[in-house]
């Protein structure tokens, strides 16, 4: 069984959307279009009561992904952070977009993330 809640921000600028899915014991949180700093809170203020959840997994899709600047990198590597102090159940799949890739290995935030593939 699947509950879901779905936030999106559109500012003068291209639709970013999360959406949060509970399945199986883990919760699915998919983000899709441009990751900033106007953007971060929602993925953030869905991270969150998964975390407090007795979820055994939490998974950060950025397939759909098309942008991310560096509050966006940040925030990443802050919820690893908060996943390590909290058994480490945060995964990360990784961006479709090529450009999402890029500011990941520039920033060798790739390395210190935990991907799935």
């Amino acid at each position: 069984m699947s509950q879901g809640r779905e936030g999106a921000l559109k500012l003068d600028g291209p639709r970013f959307v999360v959406r949060s899915d509970r399945m199986d014991g883990g919760e699915d949180i998919r983000v899709a279009g441009e990751m900033d700093l106007s953007g971060i809170g929602l993925v953030d203020r869905e991270v969150e009561p998964a975390e407090a959840s007795d979820a055994t997994r939490i998974v950060l899709d950025l397939g759909q992904l098309d942008f991310m600047d560096a509050s966006g990198i940040r925030l990443l590597l802050h919820l690893n952070a908060r996943s390590a102090s909290n058994g480490r159940r945060l995964r990360i799949t990784r961006a479709g977009a090529p450009q999402v890739q890029r500011v990941l290995e520039l920033t060798g935030a790739r390395e210190l993330l935990p991907f799935e593939d």
